[in-house]
């Protein structure tokens, strides 16, 4: 993909050619993952921590049709409150700049763009990933190929509730993706601390992720990495009622036939039903709690290399 294709906005430009810290962020999560007005909210909540951990947000999005990195608030306030925002994947991002469209980028999309002008950490609340049932139906997210085709790494609390987590780990060793998590030796399950599924690689320290990352770079390998921030515990939720909104979620999902890119919104606001609204809260601590950890990766990660954007 193409920068000069690609509207950048000045602070990210000069971040960026200056080896200066950058985070970015998605916006499917503003569009189609919170309501109005959390979803405002917490973009611009985020956007502060960046800015306050000593790094320059970068959210990425469409906006009519062209693509843009580092959004402004008038944008974000746009994309949390119109009905026109479509949510994008990486192969939808030819049709909606062509018909001049407004899109909000999935993990996948948001990569893909990130890398291609030079940010090196994105931040998100939760991966898309495989699917309960993939072995028949072949449902297993775009996200996981692009974490595997983008030398940008991925923050995040791991998978979406309701995903296959043993197999997205699985298809992540068959990807070479490192994967590591913050200070847990099991990968985090989103809404709840751990999903129960042990991981190789853990870190205490920010500093021995960025260097991970730095060396990964420095070999001339060509693939993220991911890693695992557990929600805050104060805003964990149990995980035997967690696992029990998700079946009735999905059980929802089913009887109402949704499918594709439509799943992931339906259950997310099925699951804040089943949960009379904590899984909303919870979901706004860990981004938050994910924006931090990414931010001071970042900086860690432009300090070991000034010439590195980060």
């Amino acid at each position: 993909m193409r920068p000069s294709m690609m509207r950048v906005s000045s602070e990210v430009q000069e971040a960026l050619a200056h080896g200066r810290p950058v985070v970015a962020l998605e916006t499917t999560i503003i569009a189609h993952g919170m309501p109005y007005p959390t979803n405002l909210e917490t973009a611009l909540a985020v956007e502060h921590i960046v800015r306050s951990n000593g790094a320059v947000p970068a959210t990425v999005g469409i906006v009519a049709g062209e693509i843009t990195v580092g959004m402004t608030e008038a944008q974000l306030r746009f994309f949390a409150t119109s009905d026109q925002v479509l949510k994008v994947v990486e192969r939808d991002i030819p049709l909606v700049v062509s018909q001049k469209r407004h899109a909000a980028t999935t993990v996948g999309a948001s990569l893909a763009i990130a890398s291609a002008v030079g940010i090196k950490v994105f931040v998100t609340g939760g991966i898309g990933a495989v699917a309960p049932g993939a072995g028949q139906t072949f449902d297993i997210s775009a996200d996981l190929q692009a974490i595997a085709s983008y030398p940008c790494m991925t923050v995040c609390a791991g998978a979406k509730a309701f995903m296959d987590i043993a197999a997205t780990l699985e298809y992540l060793e068959t990807y070479s993706v490192p994967v590591i998590v913050y200070r847990s030796d099991t990968f985090p399950l989103f809404y709840s601390r751990s999903s129960g599924h042990k991981v190789e690689w853990v870190a205490q320290e920010v500093a021995e992720i960025a260097a991970a990352f730095a060396v990964q770079l420095a070999l001339g390998i060509e693939r993220g990495m991911l890693v695992g921030v557990p929600v805050p515990e104060a805003a964990a939720l149990p995980t035997d009622i967690m696992r029990l909104a998700i079946e009735q979620a999905l059980e929802k999902a089913r009887l109402a036939s949704v499918t594709g890119k439509e799943m992931t919104p339906f259950v997310l606001a099925a699951i804040k039903e089943e949960t009379s609204g904590e899984s909303l809260a919870a979901n706004v601590a860990l981004v938050k709690n994910n924006a931090e950890i990414g931010t001071r990766i970042a900086v860690a990660l432009s300090e070991r290399n000034p010439a590195l954007p980060a």
